[in-house]
């Protein structure tokens, strides 16, 4: 099969988040089981240099953009074997920062139209186009309206992917003639609650919708999670499926990394003692053998940070010391801040983002505490559970399908379901008396290391699916 990634963003050349890990990941396993799979994204200004370097130029067009006629460049690299293609087009793309602008509307316009009139320059010909999140979800909304009846389109299968649906791509009514050249006779594919919603029409539209894990696609079918949209995914859930996300497990291998104090693994474990000294010494904390969490996020809401706030200081008198890096909110910023100040032998908090330290309390720590309100999937525990620290969650999204809670000594971590402080306060309390038993401790460890987060479970997954739609 012939299969293109259409996303907004991909590690190595843009990313801002968890889509480009997965843009980054998945297409290279796909091919790697026999499939040609290939990614368009745009160019954008921030791309580096060395990575610009690679670049092909292939072709430039002109892309509509309702009554325009828009410069469009394509270009073509190839990485970790698979090929990519670029949209280029400065005065969208040549900017500082991947989103928030005024314009986003058109600007992913112009990329969403672009992808489908680059199928006529390019030596590929799509079965799939899988688009990810509303950046991408006016492909198969222009597909029908436009191109599916055109000769070279023809048969193309559109599997549409929420990797978050908090963000659905709002607009007024008004951008769907004059910036999307949509006719007004199609505004019901798209149309929603009064307002243009481009995730709603790649929910008509596609053949199939897909979420980052199993749990996640039937929680958006609830309100509580679906930021308005679960009428429509009510009606569509036919073809609504969820797929847990993997991790690259050579970026995470504890046997190969160069940034943590020694390397160990699931047979080899000694290491990890060493690296959790090396933590404890860098970041000036008390030295022993009390058990160390892990907090490595964004300091917001739906991040659990408020169940953190409210039994922090009972947490700590369970015997633990905290390591947390992260940023967001001031408010939350504050009382991290202020912890630190109080309790500076046990607590360290490291404001922004350093990956090299994430790496380290990856390692390092004992527990990780990830106790998110919502999560559609999360690689965090999978991570930590790589590096032999276990994972304490919430039950939700892709928590839930990654943890299963050791209350009966076969689990890989710990979890509690009601979105609830003295809950998650049980499940560190859990922890801890597991912890103060060597041995189940030892083993836990060990399941929790020799989970199977690869990309390679994903891959065969979607393989499936495409198969199904290929009739294959």
């Amino acid at each position: 099969m012939n299969i293109l990634f259409a996303a907004s963003e991909a590690v190595p050349f843009a990313a801002s988040g968890g889509l480009a890990d997965v843009i980054g990941s998945l297409p290279a396993a796909i091919r790697s089981k026999g499939h040609d799979c290939r990614v368009v994204i745009p160019l954008y200004k921030t791309m580096r240099p060395e990575l610009r370097a690679q670049l092909t130029f292939l072709t430039n067009i002109t892309v509509d953009v309702s009554w325009r006629k828009q410069y469009c460049g394509i270009f073509t690299a190839i990485w970790n074997g698979v090929t990519y293609y670029f949209i280029d087009n400065e005065y969208y793309f040549g900017r500082e920062g991947l989103y928030g602008f005024y314009d986003d509307c058109e600007r992913f316009v112009f990329f969403s139209r672009a992808v489908l009139e680059m199928l006529r320059y390019v030596d590929f010909a799509p079965d799939i186009i899988n688009e990810n999140d509303w950046q991408t979800a006016l492909i198969p909304v222009f597909y029908q309206v436009f191109y599916k009846y055109q000769q070279g389109y023809q048969n193309i299968k559109h599997v549409f992917t929420i990797h978050n649906i908090q963000y659905q791509g709002n607009y007024g009514r008004e951008v769907l003639n004059e910036v999307m050249g949509i006719p007004l006779y199609h505004m019901g594919i798209l149309d929603y609650d009064g307002a243009i919603n481009m995730m709603k029409g790649a929910i008509e539209t596609a053949d199939k919708i897909t979420t980052v894990s199993p749990s996640y696609a039937w929680e958006i079918l609830d309100p509580w999670y679906s930021h308005g949209l679960d009428r429509i995914l009510v009606n569509k859930q036919y073809k609504l499926c969820g797929i847990m996300n993997g991790i690259d497990t050579d970026l995470y291998d504890p046997q190969k990394d160069g940034l943590i104090a020694k390397k160990f693994s699931a047979k080899k474990p000694a290491g990890k003692k060493v690296c959790k000294e090396a933590l404890l010494s860098e970041l000036a904390l008390q030295e022993g053998d009390e058990p160390v969490i892990g907090i490595v996020t964004r300091f917001v809401s739906h991040k659990g940070i408020d169940l953190i706030r409210y039994v922090f200081e009972d947490i700590l008198k369970l015997g633990y010391k905290f390591v947390i890096l992260g940023s967001g909110e001031k408010i939350y910023e504050d009382f991290f801040s202020e912890m630190r100040w109080r309790y500076p032998d046990v607590v360290s908090v490291t404001l922004g983002f350093q990956p090299d330290l994430a790496k380290k309390i990856y390692a390092g720590a004992d527990m990780f505490l990830m106790p998110s309100q919502s999560e559609p999937c999360g690689l965090a525990q999978m991570i930590s559970m790589r590096y032999g620290t276990i994972p304490i969650v919430r039950e939700t999204g892709g928590l839930r399908d990654s943890v299963k809670d050791d209350g009966n000594h076969d689990g890989n971590g710990f979890s509690f379901k009601t979105y609830n402080a003295h809950d998650m306060l049980d499940a560190c309390r859990r922890a801890r008396e597991n912890y103060d038993d060597a041995e189940q401790w030892t083993a836990l460890v060990k399941r929790a290391m020799l989970s199977d987060f690869s990309w390679s479970n994903s891959a065969d997954s979607y393989i499936g699916l495409y198969k199904e739609l290929c009739n294959q």
